[in-house]
């Protein structure tokens, strides 16, 4: 019994070590990508470490080499990629919860229990954050919702070769899906 709980700590440690590896990298395109998941092959890549604790282990660079301790400017960078990226946990959650208890999508307890959760583990306490934060949220809830799918499919219908629709209401249909249907967070 002792050895199984041991084994299942040692593997909860595991999983969260895992977790709290992020890989920074640009496609072609410039783009950048923050995951929890190894970039494709053959693209160069930083790994962070976003554990909020210290770790007594030294980090490696993604040759496996021992790296150099982080400079205050890549501390800085980390805090605002943690930053965002609770930011963005916490408007995905908002919107999330607010669909299932609004009886718009099947839920269970335990859904909005763990939604609430990270509402309060990511969300701001200040209340002016707060309220962007709520903001974002009302505008992600818009952007997936049927109005903007319909509008989304629209447009790709008149973009579609040999489609006779007039420039003035393509205008019109791409600055309303660009207006009300473009999440603010992906």
């Amino acid at each position: 019994m002792i050895g199984r709980s041991i084994s299942l700590l040692l593997l909860l440690a595991a999983a969260y070590a895992q977790a709290a590896t992020v890989y920074k990298w640009h496609d072609d395109n410039g783009t950048l990508h923050l995951s929890s998941d190894k970039p494709p092959a053959g693209v160069a890549f930083e790994r962070m470490n976003v554990d909020s604790t210290p770790s007594p282990a030294k980090p490696t660079s993604s040759s496996g080499t021992a790296a150099t301790p982080a400079s205050a400017t890549q501390l800085a960078e980390r805090a605002d990629v943690l930053s965002g990226l609770k930011n963005r946990e916490c408007v995905v959650a908002l919107e999330s919860l607010d669909r299932k208890t609004s009886a718009a999508e099947p839920t269970s307890a335990s859904e909005i229990r763990r939604l609430q959760e990270t509402v309060e583990a990511n969300c701001s306490r200040d209340p002016a954050h707060r309220q962007q934060q709520e903001t974002m949220a009302a505008k992600l809830r818009v952007a997936n919702g049927q109005q903007c799918v319909d509008a989304r499919n629209q447009l790709g219908t008149m973009l579609e070769p040999g489609a006779k629709i007039a420039r003035d209401q393509l205008r019109a249909q791409q600055t309303f899906v660009d207006e009300h249907c473009v999440p603010p967070v992906r």
